[in-house]
């Protein structure tokens, strides 16, 4: 009966030490919540880093583009402001991510957009063919880039 207590009394103990160094799991966050979180500023536009086919645009030195969402939305809004009269750019919207998540985003006009977040740095990229929001159509036609910082 001694020996059978030893021998239980000891697989208990094993099993508490090996369950002991278990570590809790851990749950990584949703991808797509990291990017939402990243997005989620005001950026304000780097000097002359509004371009058009290329070229610096004039009109852009107070441009800022503030995006806002959290965890679990799967559209997030945005605002802008220090925009020129004539632009690409509506006042505020909604995007949502597109297929790649980690660098395509959809305007709720049916704009695709691609970018690249950084801690410090966001650049968005699109071709846009409509209307400017205030006026004519030759003037914001093009491939569009922009370059912001925090």
């Amino acid at each position: 009966m001694k020996s059978f207590k030893f021998i239980l009394s000891a697989a208990l103990i094993g099993v508490l030490l090996s369950y002991s160094g278990c570590k809790s799991p851990t749950h990584e966050p949703n991808p797509k919540d990291t990017q939402i979180t990243k997005l989620s500023f005001t950026w304000k536009l780097t000097k002359n880093e509004a371009k058009l086919d290329g070229q610096a645009q004039p009109g852009y030195d107070n441009f800022q583009l503030t995006a806002s969402g959290s965890a679990g939305q799967t559209s997030f809004g945005y605002t802008t402001t220090g925009r020129p009269s004539l632009s690409p750019w509506p006042a505020s919207g909604t995007f949502t991510f597109g297929t790649d998540f980690a660098t395509q985003l959809v305007r709720d006009d049916g704009l695709p957009v691609t970018y690249s977040v950084s801690d410090t740095q966001l650049q968005i990229t699109f071709n846009y063919t409509g209307a400017g929001i205030a006026g004519r159509v030759n003037n914001v036609k093009g491939n569009w880039v922009y370059t912001f910082t925090k």
